[in-house]
């Protein structure tokens, strides 16, 4: 009898760490969890008046996965090691979160859970947009 891999359980109980964390944070200050909206309100100044607890949040999304890291296991992740690749996509990615104002944390998972109509439609924006770059740049263009 073979084994099942059970790769799906760190996806899970990622899903519901993120989960948890967006629920606490908008009911702890009435405010969505976006990520890019953290960062960027700490870039472009906006975000002055609460920045201790932007920093706090941007700490955690840095520090848990070092805490945790006894937790887990070697697993290869298929990704370019090609950093002109990988700085682009960065780049990229980032800018894409800043026009559609928000990113998968907000729109995402904060967004779809409350069934917001912009949430939903951005969410499948970047999926398909995703899934494009995918087949252009790995199977076209053969980058990644």
């Amino acid at each position: 009898m073979s084994s099942i891999p059970i790769d799906w359980i760190w996806g899970l109980i990622g899903g519901l760490m993120i989960g948890l964390g967006g629920a606490v944070f908008l009911l702890g200050n009435g405010r969505i969890m976006g990520a890019s909206g953290i960062i960027g309100g700490l870039v472009d100044g906006s975000g002055r008046s609460n920045a201790a607890e932007r920093l706090v949040f941007l700490a955690a999304v840095f520090l848990l996965p070092i805490v945790l890291h006894p937790l887990y296991r070697p697993f290869e992740t298929h990704a370019t090691t090609n950093v002109a690749v990988l700085v682009a996509a960065g780049l990229l990615v980032g800018i894409g979160t800043r026009i559609a104002n928000g990113c998968t944390s907000g729109h995402g998972v904060c967004g779809i859970s409350r069934l917001s109509l912009r949430g939903i439609v951005a969410t499948v924006f970047y999926i398909m947009a995703g899934g494009l770059t995918v087949v252009l740049f790995r199977h076209i263009l053969g980058v990644i």
